[in-house]
């Protein structure tokens, strides 16, 4: 009964995650991610993405190549699953396997479809891309540059970070500039975008997104740019112009600009030092570039179409409630009214699609602010939200992000909470998603359900989990330290290297770590069968977004617009 059950959601899951692809426009075209890694007892495992266009009746069928011309049929027939382990892949003077994956529109049908991929017997139990260089890097995006239906991946080096807080220990003069690198999942090169002395080596000064807004079923890259070497003597750009521009994705060649949001009316240097870049669907079918200045104070926000051509202004002045200094770390897109247009979540207040305010709560600045479907009797969707503003209540909370309505709150004074963050389904026992937020000061840390029961008080749980599907079942696991576990389980998966994403990038529905190790960019996938059905996270276009959201302001893990 209960994987009858399962099975049923799964459907209702697909059937969501089509609708949302269909109501934006058209799905991206991936292609199907076949990945092999091998597994502790010498087997290797294999995988590939569901898309969202595929059929129920889709299945697929997977040999395994024997020299140039003989192979193995490791599936008697089609199979509807999208995984598979090969324990006989190895033999005597055996040093390399290919593997061809064979999509089928139904059981006993021809072939439509082929992708392929080879491991060495000595490969290591994650993906490795190498680096032109002995660097590691700051933030990672991912795109299908060329048109091929392959994800290429885009790194910003190195990792150096200043703040514009004028604050000993917050900000810092640039060691070096920033480059934005584009690579093959081969380790090839494509390009190198140096952002110059004008883009101070700091999140807040260098946001760049990378997705395909043109149409033209290439990704572009976008970033914000100035001119020459405007720093002062003490290594700040307080002068020169600013833009946004769009680089192409194959040749990282700059093909257009515009000006970006201008520093007037901030009353210093630290408040206008604060940007962002988003992508949404403002009219539910197109994408658009979503530009934003400002978070403690004073905030502008444009939208501009393909062409780079503004669709409107606005800025937290317009607004009669209180909209300035309600930014958060990040800019996240939502379709908040479930009207199947994106609105701009900034933080403690929401834009609609036509760039007006939807409602503030005008508490000021969150740390914490996530936009998923946190508490599953609630139609639509919450925001849960962590302050780092001081509160007497409320500090956290959860709230519907149609009205901003306080569906239930913490009730205890908070100081300055701190940090990432939790939002995940992470325990069973609990209907919906756990949050998590604690304080940067002290020892406090709270864990509620989605319905706002207290969970866990105190302990020393990190303000910083990253929560992930890695294992078979529909709760998350979590990253504490260098190991993939349960919330209150042992380690299961080791990871080397610092933390970059977690993002669905290859392979199942299940979700890769990327780590950035000196030289090489480190994608750990998981080795554990499931039987699950779903299809590819980056079909679900709220998560979509949040992935190209990942590459500018801090990291929030992606969220997806239906929890499984």
């Amino acid at each position: 009964m209960k994987h009858a059950q399962r099975t049923c959601r799964a459907a209702v899951v697909t059937l969501v995650v089509l609708l949302s692809c269909l109501a934006c426009g058209g799905a991206e075209h991936l292609d199907r991610g076949l990945v092999a890694v091998p597994r502790g007892d010498g087997s290797v495992f294999l995988s590939w993405r569901l898309l969202a266009a595929d059929v129920d009746q889709t299945s697929f069928s997977l040999a395994r190549r024997e020299g140039s011309s003989s192979e193995v049929r490791l599936t008697e027939t089609p199979q509807r699953l999208t995984n598979l382990i090969d324990k006989g892949a190895w033999g005597p003077a055996v040093s390399e396997r290919r593997y061809e994956l064979r999509v089928h529109a139904q059981e006993g049908t021809s072939v439509k479809e082929t992708a392929h991929v080879a491991i060495r017997k000595d490969a290591p139990p994650y993906v490795r891309i190498p680096l032109a260089g002995d660097y590691d890097f700051q933030k990672v995006g991912i795109g299908d540059l060329d048109g091929d239906g392959s994800l290429e991946f885009v790194i910003k080096q190195p990792n150096f970070n200043t703040d514009p807080y004028q604050r000993p220990g917050y900000w810092k003069p640039s060691t070096t500039t920033y480059k934005i690198e584009a690579y093959r999942r081969d380790g090839t090169l494509l390009w190198r975008h140096d952002m110059g002395w004008s883009i101070e080596a700091g999140i807040w000064y260098s946001p760049w997104v990378v997705y395909d807004v043109d149409g033209d079923g290439k990704a572009e890259v976008y970033c914000k740019a100035g001119e020459g070497d405007p720093r002062d003597e003490k290594g700040l750009v307080q002068t020169g112009p600013e833009y946004l521009i769009k680089l192409d994705g194959q040749t990282g060649r700059i093909v257009a600009r515009t000006d970006w949001l201008s520093r007037d009316g901030y009353p210093d240097y630290n408040y206008y030092c604060r940007n962002f870049l988003a992508v949404a669907y403002l009219d539910g079918q197109t994408p658009s570039l979503v530009m934003q200045r400002g978070t403690y104070n004073l905030i502008k926000v444009q939208a501009l179409d393909k062409d780079l051509r503004r669709l409107w202004h606005w800025d937290s002045t317009q607004e009669q409630t209180k909209y300035a200094g309600q930014g958060s770390h990040g800019l996240i897109t939502a379709d908040a009214d479930r009207d199947g247009r994106d609105e701009l979540v900034l933080g403690a207040a929401v834009l609609d699609d036509n760039g007006k305010g939807l409602w503030s709560l005008a508490m000021g600045h969150p740390d914490v602010c996530y936009v998923a479907d946190v508490e599953p009797s609630n139609p639509g969707l919450e925001i849960f939200y962590g302050f780092e503003s001081r509160q007497q209540t409320d500090g956290m909370c959860v709230v519907d992000a149609r009205t901003g309505r306080k569906l239930w709150t913490h009730k205890e004074p908070t100081f300055h909470l701190h940090g990432q963050g939790m939002a995940a389904d992470v325990l069973a026992e609990h209907p919906g998603m756990e949050v998590l937020a604690g304080e940067r000061d002290y020892p406090k840390r709270w864990l509620y359900s989605a319905s706002g029961e207290l969970i866990e008080a105190g302990g020393e749980r990190p303000l910083t989990p990253r929560p992930l599907w890695w294992d078979a079942d529909p709760q998350k696991e979590v990253i504490f330290g260098r190991a993939i576990q349960k919330w209150n389980g042992p380690a299961i998966q080791p990871i080397e290297g610092r933390v970059i994403v977690v993002m669905d990038c290859l392979g199942d529905h299940r979700e890769e770590v990327v780590t950035s190790v000196a030289g090489e960019v480190r994608i750990y996938t998981t080795t554990i069968p499931t039987r699950e059905r779903r299809p590819c996270l980056l079909t679900d276009h709220q998560y979509r977004m949040g992935v190209v959201a990942q590459t500018m302001g801090y990291y929030y893990p992606a969220q997806l617009a239906t929890e499984f």
